[in-house]
């Protein structure tokens, strides 16, 4: 009798670990990353997951750790931020502060994948090389209590004499329009692909 509860018992988390596994990337998916907002945003042409772009990035876009408008801020990924994260410059405020549009960052009304336009971000590495930064966090009305590690800039204007050049960029319509959270949102998400 022990056996067969036990035996039920297991069968029953195995099936519930195994419907979390499949479920959570359709999940994600009907929500707004922040890879395709960042893409679409910037024209920086790169695919997979954030935490990649840093590296996909030599070659064919510039790099560097200065914050320049219009550059993709390409986060490290970490135990709590295991994809990384990417984000673009909007403007440079100070040496040790910028704005920064972003997508899927922070939860507003419940809802995850929403699009946050002027965030604050601080340096906040002990050498000021933006290395490491505080990012504005909705749901608490100020920076997040973590520092989050950062690769550097990716700089869309592509890499001079690069074997892959940056392909040219023209921004998508609901991007010029200043586009709103909750404004046809599962519209935007599908028509940026993955």
């Amino acid at each position: 009798m022990f056996q067969r509860r036990f035996l039920t018992a297991a069968i029953a988390s195995a099936m519930t670990l195994a419907g979390l596994l499949v479920s959570v990337p359709a999940a994600a998916k009907s929500y707004l990353q922040c890879v395709p907002f960042a893409r679409a945003e910037s024209g920086v042409d790169i695919r997979g997951n954030a935490k990649t772009w840093w590296t996909q990035a030599a070659g064919t876009y510039a790099r560097g750790d200065e914050p320049r408008q219009g550059a993709v801020m390409a986060f490290a990924g970490t135990r709590g931020m295991p994809m990384g994260h990417v984000a673009v410059v909007k403007k440079v405020v100070s040496d040790r502060e910028i704005l920064i549009d972003h997508a899927n960052w922070s939860p507003i009304n419940g809802r995850r994948g929403q699009i946050e336009r002027g965030v604050r971000v601080v340096d906040v590495s002990d050498a000021g090389d933006w290395s490491l930064v505080r990012v504005w966090y909705a749901p608490i009305s100020d920076l997040g209590l973590r520092p989050n590690p950062v690769q550097g800039f990716i700089y869309a204007d592509g890499e001079t004499d690069a074997a892959n050049p940056a392909p040219s960029f023209k921004a998508p319509v609901w991007a010029q329009n200043d586009w709103k959270p909750g404004n046809g949102l599962a519209l935007v998400a599908a028509s940026l692909g993955n």
